[in-house]
């Protein structure tokens, strides 16, 4: 007689390619599962706007870049729709446009757990789930000005960042049992030790006896790129700066055209960022949660340029307060901070120590023991 196998558990991951921060926050937690318990549960990814929304609902992740480009109009809509009751009446109005979606998506992914990494699906999936559904687990992906959306009272457990979006979980409504600090998950690549940086220059080409200041715009390369590198320039700073300009080859063959009076390495779209970072002494950066997670775990000290409004506001307080990186929303006041830490090394390398004191490099895998454990794995072997 055949032994029967036994069933494996199916956890269902929404998210959305609303910015990178959201599949980025799933794929890391999906890479901790598969690592430690692979052959145990089946994990699905769905993109819920993408995949199951009605028209024009369905566009949002084409619209996205479009809508950002305007912050000041994303920070009004931003602050303007943050409370809960606010939020609550951005739900029910919707939901009879997109109740048939919400309940075509539970049928066709029957689940034991469902993990949302997205704000604006959790209240239409529970609502088409009904009273009996799985466990249903929320991470959140903003460091701090968190937005209301992202706390629903039926949940079965809230997953934030930081102290402060824990704070806003409670003014939210939720009980304190429903919340737990585990920080934000990126890809274990960005979680390794730091390892010999002297080492890493020496596989980048890049040297050894100057500060490294990476500057980096997002996958898109935006920002004040240009601008800000060659007042970094203009500066006569001892240091070599690397530059990274995503996928705008247009800004890349600009870069490589001028002459630069400093050793400078220009890239494009890359996937070696975490050797980048250990490697680096200084971050030059807009005010992503993703990036500073990151930057946090290589124990990197950051300058931010910008920021969403409403969004990333708490980010930039957060990374300031905590000592962690200062703001620097032009490219005059960047060239000024950089030189301040290039001059006094010791400012640098006590932020440095306070983003290493911020990091959370375990995020990933503490979320994948959640998960486990919500669909009955309990007390796995972690290797």
């Amino acid at each position: 007689m055949t032994k029967t196998e036994p069933r494996k558990p199916r956890i269902l991951f929404l998210f959305s390619d609303t910015g990178g921060g959201h599949r980025s926050a799933a794929e890391a937690i999906i890479e901790a599962i598969n690592h430690n318990y692979g052959d145990r549960v089946l994990v699905e990814m769905v993109d819920f706007f993408k995949e199951h929304a009605p028209p024009p609902l369905d566009r949002v992740p084409e619209f996205y870049p479009q809508m950002v480009r305007v912050p000041q109009a994303w920070g009004w809509g931003y602050r303007i729709s943050n409370g809960h009751r606010r939020s609550r009446l951005i739900t029910d109005t919707l939901w009879p446009y997109v109740q048939f979606s919400a309940r075509e998506l539970v049928r066709k992914h029957p689940s034991d757990l469902i993990v949302s990494v997205h704000p604006l699906v959790t209240a239409p999936i529970l609502k088409a789930l009904g009273k009996n559904h799985p466990p249903f687990i929320t991470v959140v992906t903003d460091l701090v000005t968190t937005h209301a959306l992202w706390y629903h009272r039926r949940v079965s457990l809230c997953l934030v960042p930081t102290e402060a979006a824990e704070i806003r979980a409670l003014q939210f409504g939720l009980r304190p049992e429903q919340v737990k600090v585990v920080g934000l998950p990126v890809a274990e690549r960005f979680c390794r030790p730091p390892g010999d940086r002297e080492i890493l220059r020496e596989k980048l080409g890049w040297p050894q006896d100057l500060p490294v200041v990476i500057l980096v715009g997002g996958g898109d390369g935006l920002g004040p790129i240009k601008k800000t590198a060659q007042a970094i320039a203009s500066l006569g700073l001892r240091l070599a700066l690397v530059i990274i300009t995503g996928r705008n080859q247009d800004l890349k063959k600009t870069l490589e055209a001028i002459r630069w009076p400093m050793p400078t390495f220009i890239y494009g779209f890359v996937r070696e960022m975490p050797d980048y970072m250990r490697a680096a002494d200084i971050l030059v950066t807009k005010a992503g949660p993703g990036t500073i997670s990151e930057a946090l775990n290589a124990g990197l000290p950051m300058i931010l340029y910008s920021r969403l409004p409403g969004q990333e506001d708490g980010n930039v307080a957060f990374v300031v307060s905590e000592g962690a990186g200062v703001w620097a929303p032009s490219a005059e006041l960047i060239a000024s901070a950089l030189s301040n830490w290039i001059h006094h090394p010791e400012k640098r390398e006590k932020a440095a120590a306070e983003s290493r004191r911020l990091a959370y490099p375990q995020a990933a895998q503490t979320i994948a023991q959640i998960t486990a454990e919500h669909v009955g794995i309990r007390n796995p072997s972690l290797t």
